[in-house]
């Protein structure tokens, strides 16, 4: 794939990312089915690309999603498909029965639980951890959940990724078998366990939720029959008080894959990309947002920020930074946000580092700005 395509996949996976970050339409209460979704177009202005910066950005349509949501009785169903101008996916799709208020099994693609109980960044980019496939993630497994009295548990088993693993058109990060830069790739994400336990406290003027999560899974090579390993924990916190959230979250991943053409890295796709990442790091999230209420909505300031650090045996690899300063208006069924992206060695935001924790090409942060709008009904 050619690099000049980069661009349009990036706005490929904005528009998934902030589609995804309002989460306005609920299932269905009672019997029924509902039937609902949105449309987004988008402005990116990057200021180290001379093309746009010669056309004064880009305007563009991202995407339009349609979801069907339906119960009847304890059974449910909750779905998701996205569709591009080049491509279509589904983000999710399964069906749910719920025992009772406190248990609920789900089963087909459904979120995989792992760090911060929602999202672990507020702005249409996401955060770093969404790139490399611990955010907002999605799988084909079976899950239980349980919540009462401010604890809540997730147990889930995952037989695979919701596309084939030489796919790259899927929604969130997963591994990808490939040749990227001259390295071949075969490995295959299965027989993946998740657990995750958090604990909601209600204080005066807000409430403070602490987490816990671990995940492991097997990395199958399917041009050597063998079998890798990995894991990744993380511990969170997501604090609100009077308008303002504060959000911290610290992790640490390891992909073993066997049979490796170069254990220190290994590759990922989403949303029609490919890239590399260092296959072992610490990752830091810090994230504080501002909400303000308005007649007509509400305002929230936010500046998310991300740092990953690679632990692996090649010393050249380099940290990978990235920051965004915005704001997100919610006005009726409309939901705007403005974003001023910084990248430093991180991919989708940097304009010679398309990796995340490899060996960086120069040594600056790059630099783009970023309008999102979308219709919800």
């Amino acid at each position: 794939m050619m690099k000049t395509n980069k661009t349009f996949y990036i706005s490929l996976i904005a528009s998934a990312i902030a589609l995804s970050s309002f989460n306005t339409m609920a299932a269905a209460e009672e019997d029924g089915i509902n039937i609902h979704g949105g449309v987004r177009i988008n402005y990116s202005y990057k200021d180290y690309s001379e093309s746009s910066k010669d056309k004064g950005g880009d305007l563009t349509f991202n995407m339009a999603s349609l979801r069907f949501d339906g119960k009847h009785g304890n059974w449910g169903l909750k779905s998701d498909y996205r569709f591009t101008a080049d491509t279509n996916y589904i983000k999710y799709g399964y069906g749910f029965y719920d025992f009772n208020p406190e248990w609920e099994l789900q089963f087909g693609i459904n979120q995989v639980p792992f760090g911060n109980l929602g999202y672990i960044s507020n702005s249409y980019w996401f955060g770093l951890p969404y790139y490399l496939g611990f955010e907002d993630d999605y799988d084909i497994g079976v899950k239980a959940t349980f919540e009462k009295n401010g604890w809540h548990t997730d147990m889930a088993f995952y037989k695979s990724a919701e596309y084939g693993p030489s796919e790259n058109k899927q929604y969130a990060a997963d591994l990808y078998t490939g040749t990227i830069n001259g390295t071949e790739y075969n490995n295959e994400e299965t027989n993946q366990l998740n657990l995750r336990q958090t604990y909601t406290m209600e204080h005066q003027g807000g409430s403070t939720t602490f987490g816990g999560s671990v995940e492991v899974g097997q990395i199958y090579n399917a041009k050597t029959g063998n079998n890798g390993d990995r894991y990744a924990v993380a511990a969170s916190l997501d604090s609100k008080f009077h308008g303002w959230n504060l959000q911290l979250q610290a992790m640490q991943y390891e992909y073993d894959a066997a049979d490796s053409a170069d254990d220190n890295k290994i590759a990922i796709a989403v949303v029609s990309w490919q890239y590399e990442i260092a296959s072992k790091a610490q990752v830091y999230s810090i994230n504080l947002a501002k909400t303000i209420p308005t007649d007509w909505g509400s305002v929230k300031f936010y500046n998310d920020f991300g740092l990953m650090t690679p632990d692996v045996a090649d010393e050249t690899y380099d940290d990978s930074m990235q920051n965004v300063l915005g704001a997100a208006i919610a006005a009726g069924p409309t939901y705007t946000q403005i974003d001023f992206i910084m990248g430093k060695n991180m991919t989708f935001s940097t304009a010679n580092n398309d990796h995340i924790g490899l060996p960086e090409v120069g040594d600056d942060w790059d630099k783009r700005f970023n309008i999102s709008m979308a219709y919800y009904f």
